[in-house]
């Protein structure tokens, strides 16, 4: 359980999160996670980080019951935490050194998205499916990089009615590299990473750095702008009083580790 490194092939790292049932991380799993990225990255035999994770789905956010028992007991500890945590998680997939191929499967949802969304390439499972159940989970957040993966208009549309695209729609997009069987997803992202890593490492680190720099929208200050809306939810009451009434969708649900 938590965060691993393996190196499969030369040049190649591959990130892998496990965290049992759903891979709902907590605080201080996202910043293992960012630890972990930063540190591939700056490995200078490393041309390419494949971002993986173990179980039944890619990653389903947060975990709702740390922010819960944290809120119970008064505090916004956790809130902060999370929101700190997901911050350089997803600001170290963006700013890691060399690409990122994110290898999904299963549920991608909430802070899934901010992963994969600020990831240089996604190769998913024929079953992953893309989300972002925020509203029904009382928050806000990861709009940023939702749209990075599909339209404007369609990125709208989901957020506001916490439904999922699936992979085969995303490769319609042009967002998602490949769509594969469940059990060729490591080996199918490994194999684009492979052929990012016979590169020059040298020149693949500048080109990393060159595609970030025209980027029209800073990702890391247009998600902490929205993690401000978060926050001011929870502060008013209006996170607490959706989730109470509403509960979370099927899949977040499953986000509360047990």
């Amino acid at each position: 359980m938590g965060v691993s490194t393996s190196g499969p092939d030369r040049g190649i790292a591959v990130v892998t999160v496990d965290f049992p049932p759903v891979n709902a991380l907590p605080v201080q799993g996202w910043y293992d996670l960012a630890d972990a990225v930063r540190a591939a990255g700056r490995d200078p035999d490393v041309r390419c980080v494949v971002l993986a994770a173990a179980g039944r789905g890619f990653n389903a956010g947060v975990d709702i019951k740390e922010m819960q028992r944290d809120t119970a007991a008064g505090g916004h500890t956790a809130l902060i935490g999370a929101n700190r945590g997901c911050a350089e998680a997803f600001a170290a997939v963006y700013e890691c050194e060399v690409p990122v191929v994110a290898a999904v499967q299963g549920f991608c949802l909430g802070g899934g998205i901010g992963l994969a969304g600020n990831a240089d390439a996604v190769v998913a499972s024929e079953d992953a499916t893309f989300g972002l159940p925020e509203l029904d989970r009382g928050a806000l957040g990861a709009a940023t990089h939702l749209a990075r993966l599909v339209p404007q208009h369609l990125m709208r549309a989901l957020y506001y009615t916490s439904r999922t695209a699936t992979a085969a729609e995303l490769h319609a997009h042009g967002s998602v590299w490949k769509v594969v069987p469940r059990d060729e997803l490591l080996e199918s992202a490994v194999e684009l990473a492979r052929e990012i890593a016979r590169k020059d490492g040298s020149l693949i680190r500048l080109a990393k750095a060159a595609i970030n720099g025209i980027d029209p929208v800073d990702v890391r200050r247009s998600y902490r702008f929205e993690q401000g809306f978060t926050f001011e939810a929870n502060l008013s009451g209006v996170a607490d009083r959706v989730r109470d009434t509403f509960g979370r969708a099927p899949e977040a649900a499953d986000s509360e580790e047990d």
